[in-house]
């Protein structure tokens, strides 16, 4: 690792045997926009973690940078009754972190997590590394399997 994350992540990293090329950004990467800008990529290479709940219940959706998630399918994909988004003391009762720096693994409880097929487009693809100024690249499928994620359809449409 090329830089210091947050403690739970590295342990993560530990635990799952990565060694990752761990980014420290001085301007922040709060935002995918910001997060493209920072390392000059295409705004659909960064991942967005997004916490929201499905009946009351955390669930994690990984999305390109460049796309919205389409709150109805995610509800549809989980069988949910309502999903909304999480508030920020739920992301960070869930995850371990503060929004904007949510990576998409590593997390403080076991939480179901939804990846949007878009991800797999990109040879390489960028995430938070557990602060607002850390990111790494990893592969997506990859990313994919250390999140545990089930890969749907929940991006919102053009238009």
């Amino acid at each position: 690792m090329t830089t210091s994350t947050h403690p739970l992540f590295a342990e993560a990293l530990d635990g799952l045997g990565l060694e990752l090329a761990v980014r420290a950004l001085p301007e922040g990467t709060r935002t995918a926009v910001d997060a493209a800008a920072a390392i000059g990529r295409e705004l659909s290479q960064i991942v967005k973690s997004l916490v929201f709940a499905a009946d009351g219940v955390p669930v994690l959706v990984l999305m390109d940078g460049a796309s919205r998630v389409d709150v109805e399918a995610v509800r549809r994909e989980l069988g949910a009754e309502e999903v909304t988004r999480a508030d920020a003391a739920l992301v960070r009762e869930t995850t371990g972190y503060a929004i904007g720096g949510v990576p998409p693994f590593g997390h403080r409880t076991r939480t179901r997590v939804l990846a949007d097929r878009r991800l797999l487009g990109h040879d390489v693809v960028w995430a938070a590394a557990g602060t607002p100024n850390t990111v790494f690249p990893m592969g997506p499928q990859q990313l994919v399997e250390h999140a545990g994620a089930t890969l749907a359809d929940v991006r919102e449409a053009a238009g």
